[in-house]
């Protein structure tokens, strides 16, 4: 008898608790996603660029609807290159590729690093703001924070007390986090912000228009002691304006909607802040969760990649001086992610989706 061989599965899905109980009555449709969060990660977000083009590509095109898709950082990013074109597979695979060629040299600086990341969202997205502003389905939504005290500063020596202060806070409690930074949303005002009740942070709402989007997005994803923060972002409140993620590293937010939430991501778990990713014991709010399905590559999959892992900012570290040897990891890791595509069609298309499914 022929033995049966079956691969591992490429994807791991887990569900708040009331997505979980619709999910396990009716099966998956287009029509029950309203919106899409994209989470703060770098690199990591070439590494689930298949299942991105599965999801806006295929999935949710065949019902097309209003939909909110809002991303701190590259979460951000992505979801401005999807919502640029009518061909999101497209761009996304050039937002992969212009993304892997970036090159930086040892102890590069803040200032070249925003220069490069600037030109970057140029050529990704430049004669393309229209097309994001009226798309016919998508609403964009940029988180960002604006920064408060010695974060105010990029100054290295003020930065880094600003820093150190902001963590030892945290460590205390997330919400002594408010002392150092706002929330800020900068959203598509056709419609209404995704989420409601943001009484954690001192938070402000901005309309996204032609003149603050590119500013926007750069400042989403402007790291502290990488990048240089985005001063006064046309029609938001003055001030310096800095990587979302800080604050909403992967979106553990109130959403407001009436189905479920898809969330393609780079982990099987929610980590509020970008100072919690250390704290093992600071994870997404359940109720605020609760229509989450998360849908994320599975520990079988990233074993199986070129360094046993997603592409991730400390690459340009360890490979430093190779940086040929990057690229190549993170374009096998790219490929690889078509597997993380074709799993999530394979299993709503065939039903089987409520069969995976486990709880977040």
């Amino acid at each position: 008898m022929t033995a049966v061989h079956t691969r591992a599965p490429a994807l791991t899905i887990r569900a708040g608790r009331r997505a979980f109980e619709r999910l396990k009555r009716q099966p998956l449709s287009a029509a029950d996603v309203h919106i899409v969060p994209g989470a703060a990660g770098g690199p990591k977000a070439l590494g689930i660029s298949g299942l991105d083009k599965a999801v806006f590509g295929d999935f949710l095109p065949r019902v097309p609807q209003e939909r909110a898709l809002i991303g701190s950082s590259i979460g951000s990013w992505r979801f401005a290159a999807v919502a640029s074109t009518d061909d999101p597979g497209a761009q996304l695979a050039r937002l992969a590729d212009l993304y892997t060629a970036q090159r930086f040299a040892k102890g590069v600086s803040m200032a070249e690093v925003t220069r490069k990341s600037t030109l970057f969202l140029e050529e990704l997205l430049s004669g393309c703001e229209d097309h994001i502003l009226t798309h016919p389905w998508y609403r964009l939504s940029i988180v960002v924070v604006r920064s408060r005290g010695l974060l105010e500063h990029d100054t290295r020596g003020r930065l880094s007390l600003g820093l150190m202060k902001a963590i030892s806070a945290n460590m205390v409690s997330r919400r002594h986090l408010g002392r150092f930074m706002e929330r800020g949303i900068i959203h598509d005002a056709r419609a209404k912000t995704p989420v409601s009740r943001l009484v954690d942070f001192p938070s402000h709402v901005v309309a996204l228009n032609r003149d603050n989007l590119l500013p926007a997005l750069l400042a989403s994803a402007s790291i502290p002691m990488v990048m240089a923060g985005v001063r006064n972002i046309p029609g938001a409140p003055e001030g310096l304006y800095r990587d979302g993620g800080l604050l909403d590293y992967h979106l553990d937010l109130p959403y407001d909607q009436p189905g479920v939430i898809l969330y393609p991501h780079f982990t099987d778990k929610i980590v509020p802040g970008w100072f919690d990713k250390s704290l093992p014991w600071r994870r997404g709010d359940a109720t605020r969760l609760q229509d989450v399905l998360l849908v994320s590559p599975s520990p079988e999959y990233l074993a199986s990649l070129p360094d046993r892992k997603l592409p991730d900012r400390k690459d340009f570290e360890r490979y430093a001086g190779d940086d040929v040897g990057r690229e190549k990891a993170w374009r096998n890791a790219i490929a690889a992610s078509e597997q993380l595509g074709e799993e999530f069609l394979e299993l709503v298309d065939s039903g089987r989706l409520r069969d995976r499914i486990r709880p977040l």
